[in-house]
């Protein structure tokens, strides 16, 4: 007996020692019970993260996923910049949209030199070099070759052409542009006009980004709206508002979009042509956010909380916009943000295919007109480059928009 009794009893020659073995071992676990009263341990570790993420908020916890994708946090950055660029076009193009040469028609990409080496000795002076051009008289085709001895100074933060930003702030500033006016500087090539591709597609930016975003608000409410009171109602309501869906839905895109825009006539302005083909876009656009959104309001209208701001005399329209709708916010976001990119190619197939906008207007869709012709392209391949400027614009609302997807649930 006494064996047994020395075995099941420890000796404790160190107290301190017992002591940080203890503390030691608090550290590596924590250890509860659960209903049942079955011992259940817990890493240290893991409690002190639950901890943290408990203590943050909703917006919080999807920050703090958000952060961790990074190809989401690549996207964000390049839609940031895309944003930028239609923000101050008129500051980053050197030339407003309706300036042409013609005696640059078709002109190659001219690269910007920062050393100028002379007789005198090297420097820092920004310029292109000047072109000259030859045309062959069997084939009529224009060849461009640069002229070294033709340097074309090149100022940044300088004034050129005045322009009227957002249409009413006068100004002159540009980000750079030649030190003379009505110097040849085409940077991404020039049209058939001789007209600079840069600056077309920085102002292209701006029409080609806004009536996205612009159409996708429209979709939103509209969405939100009807799907909400499809969902909260029920009924004859429901039964409506979702056979006008299905209708929408039925509808084959591409003739519904030659129907409506052949319907806009020619005479319209071009700022009316282009509110009418954002609101073309958004009446196409908002029925599978609505049919999300009336099932969200099915499984939410029987909710505590639905029912207590009912009980507390809040109206239907209240309880919808103040209690229902942020309760899935996240979700709305994350749908707003994918649908942005399908507004974009919406807008440029319509232009590309001459159905949406039209010149004066100047967006990506619009440019790529010039690009239907295959001998246009086979001389000037550049003619192309606002099909690339789309490609990146959709790939970054997509890679921001699923960052926010799996953002949207930060406990998975």
């Amino acid at each position: 007996m006494s064996d047994k009794s020395e075995k099941k009893t420890p000796l404790a020659a160190d107290p301190a020692a017992v002591t940080e073995e203890t503390s030691g071992a608090r550290a590596e676990s924590a250890v509860g019970t659960d209903g049942n009263g079955n011992v259940q341990v817990e890493s240290a570790a893991a409690a002190v993260i639950g901890d943290e993420y408990a203590s943050l908020g909703q917006w919080a916890l999807m920050w703090k996923k958000f952060r961790k994708h990074k190809l989401a946090m690549v996207g964000g950055v390049v839609t940031a910049i895309f944003y930028l660029i239609a923000l101050f076009a008129e500051i980053i193009a050197p030339f407003p949209t309706a300036t042409y040469n013609r005696e640059y028609p078709y002109a190659p990409p001219q690269r910007i030199r920062l050393i100028l080496r002379t007789d005198e000795g090297t420097s820092f002076a920004p310029h292109v070099l000047g072109l000259d051009s030859v045309v062959d008289p069997r084939s009529f085709q224009r060849t461009y070759t640069p002229n070294p001895e033709k340097v074309i100074p090149v100022r940044f933060f300088s004034h050129g052409q005045p322009y009227k930003m957002f249409g009413f702030i006068p100004g002159s500033l540009r980000l750079f542009a030649p030190a003379e006016s009505g110097q040849p500087m085409y940077l991404l090539g020039a049209d058939r006009l001789g007209r600079d591709l840069f600056s077309r597609i920085i102002y292209g930016t701006r029409v080609s980004m806004t009536i996205g975003l612009v159409g996708v608000f429209l979709s939103l409410f509209l969405g939100v709206l009807l799907g909400g009171i499809s969902g909260f109602f029920g009924g004859a309501v429901d039964n409506i508002i979702q056979r006008i869906i299905e209708f929408l839905q039925s509808i084959p895109s591409i003739p519904l979009w030659m129907g409506l825009a052949a319907a806009i006539p020619q005479t319209v302005p071009p700022l009316q042509v282009y509110f009418l083909i954002t609101v073309i876009l958004s009446i196409l656009g908002w029925t599978g956010l609505a049919r999300v959104v009336r099932g969200k309001f099915f499984s939410l209208k029987t909710e505590d909380f639905v029912v207590a701001a009912e009980l507390d005399g809040c109206s239907n329209l209240r309880t919808i916009m103040r209690h229902m709708v942020p309760s899935f916010m996240s979700h709305i976001i994350a749908v707003t943000t994918l649908a942005i990119p399908t507004m974009i190619i919406a807008e440029t197939s319509l232009s590309f295919l001459g159905l949406g906008l039209r010149p004066p207007v100047v967006s990506w869709g619009v440019l790529l007109q010039q690009a239907q012709n295959i001998r246009a392209v086979s001389m000037a391949p550049w003619l192309l480059l606002p099909g690339i400027f789309v490609i990146i614009a959709v790939l970054g609302f997509n890679f921001l928009g699923d960052g926010l997807r799996d953002a949207a649930d930060p406990y998975a």
